[in-house]
């Protein structure tokens, strides 16, 4: 990206993965090559978010399974952030985990009360390898967190338990999106 440029502008709009789509549960690549398909990539995230109105975006939810993901999102003091990471790391979390809720562009239209630590510290790298370290709090810290996930293979459906979790996944498994639906009257998974 060229300093000044807004993100996202040169970039296209790519289907995103969900719920079920292997891609999503392994953990991503390190990033080699800090050429111009890098820099492609990070200008296809930031379309992608734009356009699906969300405020953090990991390459596995496009189906690159590299470790990058782009995001603008506030804080709690509705400061905003943007920016992306490439290589990122979650060095450190930190003050009072808080339950607060959580959707996600590949789970589309569910949310649920997640538990996160309202701080944390990300280093990684820019799209020309420079390093950089990136200090959220509050729903910053959330997104951080939530995306570095992603790079882990993660969802936030794996931070909950009992029935937070089977109520998510049970809505999950009716959603129009979801490919592996059971037709209407048909015998499904329990």
């Amino acid at each position: 990206m060229r300093q000044g440029s807004i993100p996202g502008t040169r970039g296209r709009v790519r289907p995103l993965t969900v719920l079920g789509d292997p891609v999503l549960r392994a953990p991503c690549e390190e990033v080699t090559d800090h050429g111009p398909e890098l820099a492609a990539l990070v200008e296809d995230l930031f379309a992608t978010m734009y356009a699906a109105r969300g405020v953090g975006l990991a390459a596995n939810q496009i189906g690159e399974p590299v470790r990058v993901f782009v995001y603008d999102c506030p804080d709690d003091e509705d400061e905003r952030h943007l920016g992306h990471l490439v290589n990122p790391r979650l060095v450190e979390t930190g003050g009072m985990v808080v339950r607060g809720p959580e959707g996600c562009l590949s789970l589309p239209g569910l949310e649920a009360g997640t538990e996160r630590y309202d701080e944390a510290v990300v280093t990684g790298f820019t799209v020309t390898g420079e390093p950089v370290t990136v200090r959220g709090t509050g729903f910053f810290a959330r997104c951080l967190q939530h995306e570095c996930d992603h790079l882990e293979g993660g969802l936030y459906v794996d931070r909950l338990g009992g029935w937070r979790r089977r109520r998510v996944l049970r809505r999950a498994a009716r959603a129009p999106w979801n490919s592996r639906r059971t037709a209407p009257g048909a015998a499904g998974p329990s």
